[in-house]
C-alpha cells in the first residue's frame, strides 16, 4: 500500500472520530435541560399562606341554584382576604346550598355575601329567574312527580294527560303528551334547597306543587294547559341536549358561530340547554297501549247526522233529500248540503 492511500484513510479515520466526539457532547448537552425541566416539574407548589376561603369550582351565571358541586374551600393569600368572603372556620357549607347566585361568579373566584340571595330573602326568586323569564306554580300529584326525586335546578318535561269525549256514544279518546320541555325547576313546593341528610345524600320528599320558569308565552300555555288535564314530570337527563340542538339549528332559532371558535359553539350549547321550548310535541293514545281503547275521537251516530234510511233529515221540515247533496264535516258534525241550495 502506498504512502498516500495510508495517508487518506488516518484522515477518513481522524474525520469519524471527530464527528462522533461531536455528537456526543450534543447529546449530553440537550439532556441538561430536559433533566433541569423534569426536576423542577416535581416541585412542590408554593404554599399560601391565608385562611380558606368559599370559592366557586365552576362557572356560576346569574340565577344560578347552588348545590354542594358548586363549592369548595380553598386557601387564600390573607392580604387578600375581604371582610365579605366566607370563611371556612365560620361557614357551613349546608346553609348555602338553595340558595341563588345574584352576579356572575367565575371559576375559582371567591364567593361574597353580597353575591348570594338566600331563601326567604326579598327577591330571592326574582334572583333566580333569567333576563325575560316568569315563574309558574303547577299542582302535581304525588305519583306523578318523579317519587319526589325532582330538585330545584333540575331540568323536566311537562306532560299533559287528558280524555276527549267527542261526541258519539263510544269510549271516549285517552291520550298523554309532551306539551313543555327543558324547565328549569325554582321550587318544590315551598322548598328552594336540597335538604342534605347526615349521610351526605339528598333527602327526597314527596312534593304537590313545582315551580317552574317559562318564557312569558310558555306560561300563558302552561296555565290552560292546567285547565285540560292533569299535568305529570318527567325528569330530563343532563346530556339530553342533542337533539334540542339539532330542531334549533334547523329553525333558525340558533345560529352556528363562523370558524373554529370553541367559546362561541359553547355559548350555543349553552344557550339551548337553559331555553324551555314547545311545539313539535309527541303523543300516545290509549290504542298505543291497549288494544281496546280508541285511537281517534268518536264522531257522531248517523241517527244524529241523517242516516241513509232517512229516521233523521238533515233537511227543514223533516224533508227527503232531492237531487244530489254533499256531505260536509264541520269538526264532528256532519252535515248534508244540496247542490245549489243552502243549509
Amino acid at each position: 500500500m502506498d504512502s498516500r492511500k495510508i495517508i487518506l484513510l488516518v484522515a477518513a479515520l481522524f474525520v469519524a472520530g471527530l464527528t462522533a466526539f461531536m455528537a456526543r457532547s450534543l447529546i449530553a448537552g440537550s439532556s441538561a435541560p430536559a433533566a433541569n425541566a423534569a426536576a423542577a416539574a416535581v416541585q412542590p407548589a408554593p404554599v399560601v399562606d391565608g385562611p380558606e376561603v368559599l370559592v366557586a369550582t365552576r362557572a356560576l351565571p346569574i340565577g344560578t341554584i347552588l348545590d354542594a358541586t358548586a363549592l369548595k374551600f380553598q386557601p387564600w393569600p390573607k392580604e387578600l382576604v375581604g371582610n365579605a368572603y366566607f370563611l371556612k372556620r365560620e361557614t357551613d357549607l349546608k346553609s348555602l346550598q338553595g340558595t341563588v347566585v345574584r352576579n356572575a361568579i367565575t371559576a375559582g373566584q371567591p364567593i361574597t355575601q353580597g353575591a348570594l340571595v338566600k331563601p326567604g330573602d326579598r327577591g330571592f326568586l326574582a334572583a333566580a329567574l333569567g333576563p325575560g323569564m316568569r315563574a309558574v306554580t303547577v299542582p302535581v300529584q304525588a305519583n306523578a312527580a318523579v317519587a319526589g326525586f325532582v330538585f330545584p335546578g333540575d331540568r323536566i318535561d311537562l306532560m299533559l294527560t287528558q280524555t276527549v269525549p267527542g261526541g258519539g256514544d263510544g269510549p271516549p279518546l285517552k291520550v298523554s303528551e309532551t306539551v313543555l320541555r327543558n324547565l328549569r325547576v325554582l321550587a318544590t313546593d315551598q322548598r328552594t334547597d336540597n335538604t342534605v341528610g347526615d349521610d351526605g345524600k339528598s333527602v327526597v320528599r314527596t312534593f304537590s306543587s313545582v315551580t317552574v320558569e317559562a318564557t312569558p308565552k310558555l306560561a300563558e300555555q302552561l296555565t290552560v294547559a292546567q285547565t285540560l288535564g292533569s299535568l305529570s314530570l318527567a325528569l330530563r337527563s343532563i346530556a339530553d341536549n342533542s337533539a334540542e340542538l339539532e330542531e334549533a339549528i334547523a329553525s333558525g332559532s340558533v345560529s352556528v358561530p363562523d370558524g373554529n371558535d370553541p367559546k362561541a359553539e359553547k355559548a350555543m350549547i349553552m344557550k339551548i340547554a337553559s331555553s324551555p321550548s314547545a311545539g313539535g310535541s309527541t303523543f300516545a293514545t290509549g290504542a298505543d297501549v291497549s288494544r281496546f281503547q280508541r285511537s281517534t275521537v268518536p264522531g257522531k251516530p248517523a241517527s244524529e247526522v241523517g242516516g241513509a234510511n232517512g229516521t233523521s233529515s238533515p233537511f227543514p221540515g223533516g224533508a227527503a233529500a232531492k237531487g244530489p247533496t254533499v256531505r260536509v264535516a264541520r269538526g264532528n258534525n256532519v252535515t248534508e248540503v244540496m247542490v245549489g241550495g243552502k243549509n
